[in-house]
């Protein structure tokens, strides 16, 4: 008996589109002779709709869409994630995987455990479900989960639905768990391990499928995995591309699969199907980035060539009497080794326009940070207009290092559509360009290896107001990702004084992150809406 798991990268809401694309993978299913066809948790829709769920319009058009989509499965069973509509006291909907045979549902199963940490909020739309489906296929009988159901005991959930497997006259042969779950460096092995446990302890295989996608600032990598009862990977699915798994349950594949390996350049996968699928599916084509000579600017870059082709991407390098000449030469050798567009707008005109402007009322004031600030509003002002005029997306160039501590322009280098590297913490920054360079310089290696300066002032360099990154990078891990206390971090060999002047710097900051750009999530700790923190409080750790 053949099964395909299809990987499927689902527009939400667009779901005619969807329909077809379901349709394609249904017939490349039959025609590789599988009985059956397996899709993600709420393919027809797509994940996460969030608030559209409450547009009636919405749901109207998700079930005129399964009306659709039943007539299309025939001659193959089809397992697919949908919305179900549900009526009495609770939420009025079921995050539901449909069991489909020509053109029926057959079987249903609904989700039962419902995360609501991190992105997930699914307590806010979907009431859980109470039972363990199972269904009979070609003598066999399978599980049927839906993502989280899967994770009960690495949560601490009151409710075990594979408990509920075992506990009738019928237990599964196999388990098969349909997912939209978003990457996040780390995550491929932590599948690996809780997949690996769930088959050893109850003895049964399990066939996993994974969304793949970027949607929002969310990447879903794909992946799908199939594991055997001893707990290992024994077929695998490419990572952040859409495909099909054929696997036949009646000859399981003893030896291990090459498992996916979470590296640097999983990373820059993630990264570059976070700026494609971004663009793409906001109705953009085109992306405009401000080239300032740094490693920031010069990755963002890159991995925009990598999205969306060079024809696609302009750099506009922006420099002022502090920048040196050796930026704008960086700059104008990374945009030929890219291939992309490049263009020079000379901003000292316009500084002394703002000074003369703003004189009234500073020039009996000290030269501060303000004065600096305005570099970074008129380069910002600048890429917005070229983005307005041309059509481009403006990307973002700041990493998570800088987001965290302020270390960034509201209104200047923070403008943009889409913040590419703001969950890249420097250190991986550093590793990316070196992954460029592997096989040829790509990156000019004075990027590299130049002291890292915003170059707003003369002979300015990070450190001259931040602890070197590869002291403030820890120390950010250990207090977002780890929730580690200032004591904790201290006791670990860092400064005391330094741990708390940057968690006072990321409280103090939060104000520029709420009004940021959206970031491609890559860390298990991103900034934006999983990690919900007032933006004004009185609480000092």
């Amino acid at each position: 008996m053949k099964i395909g798991l299809v990987q499927i990268n689902s527009v939400i809401g667009a779901f005619d589109r969807n329909l077809e694309s379901i349709g394609e993978w249904v017939e490349k299913a039959k025609k590789a002779d599988c009985d059956l066809v397996v899709f993600p948790e709420l393919t027809l829709c797509g994940y996460h709709p969030q608030d559209l769920l409450e547009r009636p319009a919405f749901l109207a058009a998700h079930d005129a869409a399964l009306e659709k989509l039943l007539s299309k499965i025939t001659g193959i069973v089809c397992v697919i994630g949908v919305l179900e509509q549900r009526n009495g006291s609770g939420k009025p909907l079921y995050n539901s995987a449909f069991v489909i045979e020509e053109g029926r549902v057959i079987h249903r199963a609904r989700k039962q455990l419902l995360p609501t940490f991190d992105v997930f909020d699914e307590t806010r739309y979907f009431e859980a479900g109470t039972e363990s489906t199972i269904f009979p296929l070609n003598g066999y009988h399978f599980g049927l989960s839906i993502g989280e159901d899967l994770w009960w005991d690495r949560r601490a959930y009151q409710v075990n639905p594979l408990k509920n497997f075992v506990i009738g006259a019928i237990v599964p042969d196999c388990l098969i768990n349909i997912s939209a779950s978003p990457y996040y460096h780390g995550k491929l092995q932590e599948r690996q391990d809780v997949f690996g446990q769930v088959c050893r302890k109850n003895n049964y295989p399990l066939l996993y499928v994974n969304q793949v996608g970027g949607q929002d600032g969310l990447i879903f990598d794909g992946h799908s995995l199939v594991v055997n009862t001893e707990g290992r990977v024994v077929a695998a699915g490419k990572g952040f591309v859409e495909g099909m798994v054929v696997v036949d349950i009646d000859d399981l594949p003893q030896h291990a699969a090459q498992v996916p390996v979470d590296n640097v350049a999983t990373i820059e996968q993630a990264l570059v199907l976070g700026v494609r699928d971004y663009l793409r599916k906001a109705g953009f084509s085109k992306a405009v980035i401000g080239l300032s000579g740094g490693i920031d600017s010069a990755v963002t870059a890159a991995i925009a060539v990598r999205a969306l082709g060079p024809e696609n991407v302009l750099c506009v390098a922006m420099p002022s009497p502090y920048t040196s000449q050796a930026s704008i030469d960086t700059a104008r050798d990374l945009a030929a080794n890219l291939g992309c567009g490049f263009e020079i707008l000379e901003i000292q005109e316009i500084m002394e326009s703002y000074h003369k402007v703003l004189a009234p009322l500073l020039s009996k004031t000290a030269e501060d940070v303000t004065e600096q600030n305005i570099q970074a509003r008129i380069r910002g002002n600048l890429l917005m207009a070229i983005s307005n005029k041309f059509g481009g997306l403006l990307l973002s160039t700041g990493n998570k290092s800088e987001m965290a501590v302020g270390y960034c322009t509201l209104y200047g280098d923070m403008s943009g559509g889409l913040a590419v590297l703001a969950d890249v913490p420097k250190a991986i920054v550093y590793e990316l360009a070196q992954f460029y360079n592997d096989e040829q310089e790509v990156i000019p290696e004075y990027i590299i290896t130049r002291p890292p300066s915003a170059e707003l002032k003369p002979d300015q360099q990070d450190q001259d107001d931040l602890p070197p990154y590869e002291e403030l990078d820890p120390i950010l891990i250990a207090y977002l990702e780890k929730a580690q206390s200032v004591e904790d971090i201290a006791a670990s060999g860092a400064a005391r004084e330094t741990v708390q002047d940057i968690v006072r710097r990321i409280t103090l900051n939060e104000y520029k992150r709420k009004q940021a750009p959206l970031g491609i999530k890559v860390t298990p700790k991103a900034f934006g809406p999983g990690r919900r923190y007032p933006a004004v409080h009185g609480f000092k750790e």
